[in-house]
């Protein structure tokens, strides 16, 4: 072929023709290189669309289940399927598995087109090139990639109040019972699905968050570094006048900040921290009693006015063994506005801070009721002394200083904490005491449910709960987005940044958000508290000095700031938790909601039924069958006999979340 040409080029016979073939090469090799051109972007758009095709029909068979050998196989047979008039020989592909230590599923196919030139080869020879190199195939690659929705991380918060012993309607059986299997379904659910995902590290995790008048965080994190072990966040003073510890030789002083035990009083304890938990170490109980062998003495109780004895009595000595009174159950107060709506990590400890760096309102502090006014026991051993005197408050469980004469300096004083019980002091009533309110069981944070143990764990839990106390939903959701966060308290959840995961908060209530007066509950008020003690303390005196209780701050003017009622209290926690919801939602949290047993045409029902509605996100994939041009809300108006198959219409969104996106 390259000698004819050159054989051509030399004959000058007819020199016009001549010209117009050979100005007709260049054209007709451009005409060939542009069919060429056009056929290989049409190969390379098929075989796109069967990389694209073939990675989202394997990313779907992951989460079958298959195993890595098998998804490679599915994969080359579904692309060489969709490659239609292209030769499959022509192609290679390299298909890359999700790692196991990446969470969200990056499933990546790559493929090869070795696109075979029909016109330019001959072509390139005319103009002298090698029939070798003017034969080569042309490469190039296509890359396609899914990240997979097959991580999900999901809090269930759920109502353990004691109106959840209330037979669920058209059931026949208690609402807590009826939580648990329908809870225990939804795990067993997302399990079997997550079991099968191998490519893919914790696929599903679970977590628990029973709500009640508060939340228990776990007595075994109470030296961890988001809770306040220094005193130093104003929650943690509210109620305790460390300055009453005023002896000359065993006082209490203040440094940076944190109250210290001083004096040579304390012992071996001077130079220590005052503080919430070393309350609950230094309250003592007489555990044993044992009287004095020849120590019988005659106690003179009456004097006539010529000052000898009217009335006497016998005492005697004693040698007395202390115990503790009472440990920290757990449970925990509500942060102050804002930080009661928010996932703020915790920053105010003096080991992170230096004192004076960051907020130290951003540490959770330990519940502790204060003893209210009112005494329990008798101090002297005359038969004869009167009956201690008492107030009728909610939780009165130690006696006061007998220097006290104010109901809030009964309630604030400290040195009365430092008398011992006696080992006959009268029972107290179940759940008072300093772990007053503080009813459910701990958090369980986030269990990995593709694996036995991690099923075992969450369904034991749920298995657990016990309901009792009264009603704080927007306590329980703060946790709940706390649970399934990837920084403190609890660590356990992916990356906020972290692609194809999704975080869930699941909650269900079966009433409204209370908070109670004493009197609406048949109770005095003697030191003036406006409420009982729960998460938000009392409500009176106000945070750190104001005359603003915590539960108030950062609401609207719609609620009363001095308006000490328990509908204000109950409005007050629906503002806190419209804000919390939607903090959750611009975070990226998924919200479903679910009410059980509450009534559209109760006011009290219809108010906590439209919270609840407007917290929950929308719905990915079902729509408003009112609106069919909107997304349904994830909301259940959930009934004692419909709660099953409402879990398991949730358990389907949440299956669908992890198909691929």
């Amino acid at each position: 072929m390259h000698e004819l040409w050159r054989r051509f080029r030399r004959d000058r016979r007819g020199n016009y023709a001549l010209m117009t073939v050979v100005a007709m090469a260049p054209l007709m090799g451009g005409l060939a290189i542009a069919i060429d051109f056009t056929e290989m972007n049409r190969e390379k758009q098929m075989v796109t669309n069967a990389l694209d095709a073939a990675n989202f029909a394997t990313a779907r068979r992951l989460t079958e289940g298959a195993t890595d050998d098998q998804l490679k196989a599915y994969a080359l047979d579904f692309f060489n399927a969709n490659l239609n008039d292209i030769d499959p020989a022509s192609t290679t592909l390299n298909v890359t598995l999700p790692s196991n230590t990446s969470g969200g599923g990056l499933l990546t196919m790559t493929a090869q087109l070795a696109y075979k030139p029909y016109f330019y080869p001959a072509f390139a020879q005319l103009v002298g090139e090698s029939g070798t190199d003017a034969n080569q195939r042309i490469n190039f690659n296509v890359t396609s990639q899914v990240r997979l929705k097959n991580t999900l991380e999901v809090a269930l918060v759920l109502d353990n109040s004691g109106s959840m012993t209330t037979l669920g309607t058209g059931s026949g059986q208690k609402r807590i019972d009826l939580l648990k299997t329908a809870s225990k379904q939804l795990v067993d659910t997302l399990a079997q699905q997550a079991a099968m995902i191998k490519q893919v590290d914790k696929p599903v995790q679970f977590g628990l968050v029973p709500f009640a008048a508060s939340v228990n965080v776990g007595p075994g994190n109470g030296n961890a570094s988001w809770m306040d072990t220094e005193g130093l966040s104003p929650v943690s003073n509210e109620n305790f006048d460390w300055s009453t510890l005023n002896a000359a030789d065993k006082y209490a002083q203040q440094t940076n900040g944190i109250w210290y035990k001083r004096g040579s009083g304390w012992g071996a304890q001077e130079g220590q921290m005052l503080t919430r938990f070393s309350l609950y170490r230094d309250m003592q109980v007489v555990t044993n009693h044992e009287r004095v062998v020849n120590s019988k003495r005659v106690v003179c109780a009456e004097y006539y006015s010529n000052n000898t004895c009217k009335r006497s009595y016998d005492a005697y000595d004693y040698v007395d063994t202390y115990g503790p009174f009472a440990s920290w159950q757990g449970c925990v107060e509500a942060r102050p506005y804002p930080y009661n709506v928010n996932d703020a990590p915790p920053s105010g400890g003096s080991a992170n801070t230096g004192i004076g760096i960051g907020d130290p309102a951003t540490m959770f502090v330990p519940m502790f009721a204060p003893d209210e006014p009112g005494n329990q026991w008798k101090v002297t051993q005359d038969p004869k002394e009167a009956t201690p005197k008492a107030y009728g408050a909610v939780n009165s469980w130690w006696n006061d200083d007998p220097a006290s004469s104010t109901g809030q300096s009964q309630l604030r004083t400290m040195t009365k904490y430092f008398m011992p019980r006696p080992i006959d002091a009268p029972a107290l009533p179940t759940g008072n005491g300093p772990n007053y309110s503080c009813t459910t069981n701990p958090i369980t944070p986030l269990t990995d449910v593709s694996v036995t143990d991690g099923i075992t764990s969450i369904k034991a839990a749920i298995d657990l709960m016990q309901p009792n106390g009264g009603t704080n939903v927007p306590e329980g959701m703060a946790w709940g987005w706390r649970a399934v966060s990837s920084g403190e308290p609890f660590t356990q959840g992916r990356l906020e940044t972290e692609k194809g995961n999704d975080k869930v908060v699941i909650v269900l209530t079966d009433g409204a958000n209370t908070y109670y007066t004493p009197s609406s509950l048949s109770y005095s008020d003697p030191a003036n508290s406006k409420s009982t003690y729960a998460s938000y303390g009392y409500l009176n005196p106000g945070y750190n000095g104001t005359t603003v209780g915590r539960m108030f701050m950062g609401t609207s003017s719609a609620i009363g700031q001095l308006d000490y009622s328990n509908g204000n209290y109950t409005n007050a926690l629906n503002e806190q938790m419209a804000t919390l919801c939607n903090n959750a939602k611009a975070a990226n949290i998924m919200v479903m909601t679910v009410a059980l047993d509450l009534s559209t045409t109760k006011a009290s029902d219809k108010l906590a039924i439209d919270a609840l509605k407007s917290c929950s996100s929308d719905s990915r994939f079902r729509k408003d069958p009112t609106d069919p041009t909107k997304p349904a809300k994830l909301f259940w108006n959930a009934t004692g006999a419909s709660l099953s198959n409402d879990f398991k219409e949730i358990g389907n969104e949440l299956s669908n979340l992890r198909v691929v996106g």
